[in-house]
């Protein structure tokens, strides 16, 4: 896929799997994301596993899908999948300036909304947000 077609299934899709390891070995998590320029925008609790292992190591994978369709077959290994998904790899690192924090959720809210949304500052002072900047993505698609 080009990065046109892969920008459009990040933009279509509404959970991204956000993949991290640590000594305890790997860790996936679905999450609500926005996407805007070549970087992922995540919002979250200020504690927790993931937080720990993005501060640790803060190398990432997350992967989108979209339109899956089981392709029934007559014969069992006829049968086969349509989709669309892309892995992206890179970097989380946590947003701690307000303003950036605040167009980082305006963004979030963007990828499920329209609009201009307000962010009071109490609200934004107690989310913990984080992005990655993406370094590297690959796309594939089957049954189209």
């Amino acid at each position: 896929m080009d990065k046109a077609a892969m920008e459009a299934v990040i933009r279509s899709s509404l959970v991204c799997r956000l993949a991290l390891a640590d000594e305890r070995g790997p860790y996936v998590v679905p999450m609500s994301f926005g996407y805007r320029d070549g970087v992922l925008y995540f919002h979250g609790g200020a504690t927790g596993r993931k937080v720990e292992i993005i501060r640790k190591d803060p190398r990432v994978c997350v992967e989108f899908e979209v339109d899956v369709e089981i392709r029934p077959g007559k014969e069992a290994c006829r049968t086969g999948m349509k989709y669309r998904s892309v892995i992206a790899f890179g970097t989380a690192s946590f947003v701690e300036d307000r303003e950036e924090k605040r167009r980082a959720l305006q963004t979030l809210m963007n990828q499920y909304a329209e609009g201009e949304f307000g962010f009071p500052d109490a609200a934004v002072d107690r989310t913990t947000c984080f992005k990655v900047v993406i370094e590297e993505m690959t796309g594939k698609q089957a049954g189209q």
